[in-house]
């Protein structure tokens, strides 16, 4: 065929085919036009899940009778200065509505401020009407009637009604967290409607929009995150790692103001929770990057869903880093649903609560333990002698006194010394009733200890909680010093692409702290001639290979890291107070005050909870006495 200029409908349907996915997508355009525009009440009305209607009105400043022509010609706009680095509005690329009017039928009614009357044009498959004279308020009404009836073959890829109708109550709740002083308002053809009153500008304002979209109990059980690092600002608010969801669609962030879904913020929330939740499980989030425009590229996808950040290390570090203080900041806090759950149980007829985590009891953690390969920790084993073991340590010690195991006199460690010498000491229950955790009541069951406080009662898994313990201190003794290393007979050589090599010579100072001692060996290839001697017999071309991958995409090598930590997570699960092992009050007080101080011990390794708080007037409420 030769070559030929294509049509300008037919340009706009293309397009239309990377900008107009399905209704929802509609919405999103029509709705960052009216906020762009100054809207404090965005109304959207659907029908058919969008496919039939889709209506968004707003009371913003309004298109002017003589640029209305303009506003759906391709590639104009008002909001994109000479300067493609400088985007400081949520569209700017000047597509959404040509791209909308060629495959469905358009109309735009809109009225300025200083107007002495309203104007109207329309669109009908990439044809357009003339403009003619309208009857309407201050602010601009779009109306998408009949979406993809230019081209039926994308009808056939729609989901149903209410999946449409489900996805576009998503995205709206999506952009309005962004702007909690704006009134959003969302109704449909199944009579439902959404409503998300203006909050206002301020922190608490932009807590309760959140709370409008997420629930009640999310500010609850939620940590405030404020963090700032070379001139990139992050401001939001974190689960606690004991409130999850069994999926990341409550995982909002935000790239100044722009609702984004990228892969290196995902991964970053993934990183600072990787070892306080259950498999499976994440975190709910709500975060707001700030930063230099011209630092990172919202130009990279039509949809303007995905960025690129200039330095990706800085933000992945300032996230990660972030909420890790966050979290270790926030002291020791239960999620309440812990405690509805409790509450729900002990009502007649009520279903045993189960948290959503992995399978709770002795023989899981044997079996995760067996597992990891790692015999050389058995009880009995020699420790000291082990090539797996986690830091030189020398001669063995003797085991403490409180409610350590033997094996536990391994990882003593300073920071823990100070309230594990209290474990023989027997304090004032008085005092002890106004602390997080409260003075130690019973041990019921030789596994759950009962503790009370002034307003509540307590119950802690004493051997969830105690490898908590052992693993936070273990994990700092790992990385407040340079990780053992055992030297290879002969060096392993991987083969690799010229830059991944390169990428990891850059690294190998970092890498030597973690225990692998890599250097280049000609071009394409590094020689790895000592490893992490706590991962003992290891693929070392798939470890080298994964950790390339990671420098490359995220200039990091937490994949190394997290592999020690899953192995530290291992050693405290076996190394800590196991089930139906009897505690005295004094030990079982030591234990609480550790947990008191010790950031994450709300969860276990494997993101179960460590305790539920009943509160006191929950309890009178159990009882009929409220």
């Amino acid at each position: 065929m030769p070559i030929r200029q294509l049509s300008e409908t037919m340009i706009n349907q293309i397009a239309a085919g990377e900008v107009i996915e399905r209704p929802a997508s509609v919405v999103k355009e029509l709705v960052e036009n009216a906020l762009d525009a100054g809207a404090s009440k965005v109304e959207i009305v659907t029908a058919g899940g969008g496919l039939s209607l889709i209506r968004v009105t707003d009371d913003g400043s309004g298109i002017p009778e003589r640029e209305l022509a303009l506003a759906i010609a391709r590639h104009c706009t008002s909001k994109l200065s000479d300067d493609i680095h400088d985007i400081r509005s949520l569209g700017f690329r000047g597509e959404a509505l040509p791209s909308i009017g060629s495959v469905a039928r358009l109309s735009i009614r809109s009225r300025t401020a200083s107007g002495d009357g309203a104007a109207e044009i329309g669109i009908e498959g990439g044809r357009v009407l003339p403009v003619k004279p309208a009857a309407a308020n201050r602010g601009t009404t779009v109306e998408v009637r009949d979406l993809f009836f230019a081209t039926p073959a994308r009808l056939k890829f729609m989901k149903g009604e209410r999946a449409e109708s489900s996805a576009t109550g998503d995205m709206v709740k999506r952009i309005a967290i962004a702007f909690p002083a704006v009134r959003f308002t969302l109704a449909g053809s199944d009579r439902s409607t959404l409503e998300l009153p203006a909050t206002g500008g301020t922190p608490e304002g932009r807590l309760a929009r959140v709370a409008q979209v997420m629930g009640k109990d999310f500010p609850d059980n939620a940590i405030a995150i404020d963090a700032q690092r070379d001139g990139v600002h992050l401001a939001g608010h974190v689960s606690i790692p004991s409130y999850t969801r069994a999926n990341a669609l409550q995982q909002y962030a935000y790239v100044n103001g722009r609702p984004v879904r990228d892969k290196l913020i995902a991964g970053a929330i993934r990183g600072a929770f990787a070892d306080v939740l259950p498999r499976d499980r994440h975190a709910v989030t709500v975060l707001f990057l700030s930063l230099d425009p011209a630092t990172v590229d919202v130009n990279v996808h039509p949809a303007k869903a995905d960025v690129r950040f200039r330095d990706p290390g800085l933000v992945r570090g300032l996230i990660v880093g972030a909420i890790r203080e966050a979290l270790a900041g926030a002291g020791i806090r239960a999620a309440t649903s812990g405690a509805a759950g409790l509450m729900a149980a002990f009502r007649p007829g009520g279903a045993p609560f189960a948290h959503p985590g992995p399978a709770s009891g002795h023989r899981s953690y044997e079996a995760a333990y067996r597992a990891s390969g790692l015999s050389g920790f058995d009880r009995g084993s020699d420790l000291a002698r082990s090539p797996q073991r986690p830091l030189d340590m020398g001669e063995a010690r003797p085991a403490r006194n409180g409610f350590a195991e033997n094996e536990q006199a391994a990882f003593d460690t300073s920071p823990l010394a100070s309230a594990d010498a209290r474990a023989g000491t027997a304090e004032p229950a008085e005092a002890l009733l106004g602390t997080a955790l409260g003075a130690a009541r019973a041990q019921v069951h030789e596994n759950y200890i009962v503790a009370q406080t002034r307003d509540s009662l307590v119950i802690v898994d004493q051997h969830a909680a105690h490898e908590r313990l052992v693993y936070e201190a273990l994990k700092n003794a790992l990385h407040s010093r340079a990780v053992p290393s055992q030297m290879l007979l002969l060096p392993e050589i991987v083969d690799l692409p010229e830059e991944d090599a390169e990428r990891l010579a850059m690294h190998s100072e970092t890498l030597a702290r973690f225990g692998l001692g890599l250097e280049r060996f000609g071009p394409g290839a590094v020689a790895v001639r000592e490893t992490p001697s706590m991962l003992g017999e290891t693929n070392v071309q798939q470890l080298v290979r994964d950790l390339a991958d990671e420098i490359a995409d995220n200039d990091t090598v937490e994949t190394l890291k997290e592999r020690l930590d899953r192995i530290a997570a291992t050693m405290a699960c076996h190394g800590s107070v196991r089930s139906g092992r009897l505690l005295k009050a004094e030990e079982m007080n030591a234990l609480l005050r550790q947990m008191e101080a010790t950031p994450g011990s709300g969860t276990c390794n494997h993101g179960r909870p460590t305790y539920i708080e009943l509160k006191l007037a929950d309890i009178e409420r159990l009882f009929g006495r409220r």
